[in-house]
C-alpha cells in the first residue's frame, strides 16, 4: 500500500508568517508549528495570515501554536473562533473542576477528580452526531502527562489515496448513520478547502451503513460481519499511515495549543493517556469546538438523518441505536 505524501507548507504561507513576526514549520510527517504568534493577543492576526494558516490546517491536518502558558480559557476559545465557523459550538458535559464552570471548555483528564477521563480512545471526528459537524477542534494543554499520553492523527485524505481503487468505489457506496443521532454521512467525501477526497467513519459512534445499489436506486444494510470487517479495515488503514507517512501520534509540550481540521484528519488518544496517575503523571486538557460550515451531505439521494433509534427499515442487517453503536470488536474501549 502506498500513499502519497502530505503536502509540503507553502512558500507564501511561510512568508506571510514571517512577516508577521512569526515562524511556521513543518512537522513530520504532517502537521505544522507556529511560534511568535502569542494566541493571548485581543485581537486575531491579520485575514490573510489567518486564512493562508487555515488552508494549511486543510491540507496537513493541524497547526500547533508553541509556548501559550499563559493562555487563559477565554482566551483559548477566542482563538479557536479564528477558523471555520468563527464560533464556538458545544454538545459535550461540564466537569465540576472546570474553570468558572464554562461551558465551551471540555476538560479532559487521566484522574476523574479533575475531567474527564476515557474519552476518544477509538479513530473518529468530532461531532459527527451533527449534520453540519464541527469545522475544527482545539486542544489546549493544561498539563502533559511527564511520561506520554498524547493523540494520534491520521489524514483522511491520504488513507483515501491509498486504498486500491476497487474499494475506493465500494467505500463511496457507503454512508454511515450515527448511532445517536441518526444523521447521515457518506463514507467517503470531498474536502471543502482542499477539494480532496477523504475516508469519514466514527468508529465509536456508527449505528449502521448503508451501501448503494450498483444497478438501481436501492440501499441495504450491512449485516453484523460485513460492517465488522468495513470497521477493522478502516482501522487498519489509518493504523498503517504510521509505517505509510500519513498519521503520528503527536506528544504535547507544556504549553501547546493544538488545532486540527476537522474535516481532514481523524484522531483518537493515544492508549498512554488514559493509563492512571501513578504511572503516566497527571494530565489535563482542554477541548473546544467549532460550528461548522459544511454540510457533509449523504450520496445518492439519502436523506440528511434516519431514525437510528426506531425499526430497522430495511427488516436485516445492522441497525444499532444509542451509546458507541455497533461494537465492531468486543475486547476494545469505546467511549466517546
Amino acid at each position: 500500500m502506498t500513499a502519497p505524501e502530505i503536502a509540503p507548507l507553502k512558500a507564501s504561507t511561510v512568508k506571510l508568517v514571517a512577516d508577521y513576526g512569526g515562524c511556521i514549520r513543518p512537522l513530520k510527517p504532517m502537521g505544522a508549528e507556529v511560534l511568535g504568534i502569542d494566541l493571548t493577543m485581543p485581537s486575531p492576526p491579520p485575514t490573510e495570515v489567518v486564512t493562508a494558516l487555515e488552508q494549511e490546517m486543510a491540507e496537513r491536518g493541524f497547526l500547533v501554536f508553541r509556548k501559550q502558558d499563559g493562555l487563559q480559557p477565554q482566551q483559548f476559545l477566542a482563538a479557536s473562533c479564528w477558523w471555520g465557523g468563527k464560533e464556538i459550538h458545544s454538545t459535550h458535559g461540564v466537569h465540576p473542576a472546570t474553570p468558572d464552570r464554562n461551558p465551551d471548555i471540555f476538560r479532559l483528564s487521566n484522574d476523574p477528580k479533575v475531567g474527564i477521563p476515557g474519552v476518544g480512545p477509538q479513530w473518529h471526528n468530532d461531532g459527527s452526531f451533527n449534520a453540519r459537524t464541527f469545522s475544527h477542534s482545539g486542544y489546549h494543554i493544561i498539563r502533559p502527562a511527564e511520561r506520554g499520553g498524547g493523540t494520534s492523527f491520521a489524514h483522511q485524505g491520504a488513507a483515501f489515496a491509498a486504498l486500491p481503487e476497487e474499494t475506493q468505489q465500494y467505500w463511496r457506496r457507503l454512508s454511515s448513520v450515527n448511532s445517536n443521532s441518526g444523521v447521515v454521512h457518506p463514507l467517503v467525501h470531498q474536502h471543502p478547502l482542499t477539494g480532496t477526497e477523504c475516508v469519514w467513519l466514527h468508529l465509536g459512534m456508527t449505528g449502521a451503513v448503508l451501501e448503494k445499489s450498483t444497478q438501481e436506486q436501492a440501499f441495504r444494510l450491512l449485516e453484523a460481519d460485513e460492517l465488522a470487517r468495513l470497521c477493522k479495515a478502516y482501522n487498519d488503514l489509518l493504523n498503517a499511515g504510521f509505517d505509510q507517512g500519513y498519521a503520528m501520534t503527536f506528544e504535547y509540550q507544556q504549553g501547546d495549543c493544538l488545532f486540527i481540521d476537522n474535516l481532514a484528519v481523524a484522531h483518537r488518544a493515544a492508549p498512554e493517556a488514559h493509563l492512571p496517575v501513578e504511572q503516566q503523571g497527571l494530565r489535563i486538557m482542554h477541548r473546544s469546538t467549532v460550528r461548522g460550515t459544511d454540510l457533509l451531505r449523504p450520496r445518492n439521494g439519502l436523506p440528511e438523518r434516519l431514525d437510528i433509534h426506531g425499526p430497522n427499515p430495511a427488516g436485516s442487517g445492522v441497525w444499532h441505536g444509542g451509546g458507541v453503536g455497533f461494537r465492531w470488536q468486543a475486547d476494545i474501549p469505546m467511549q466517546n
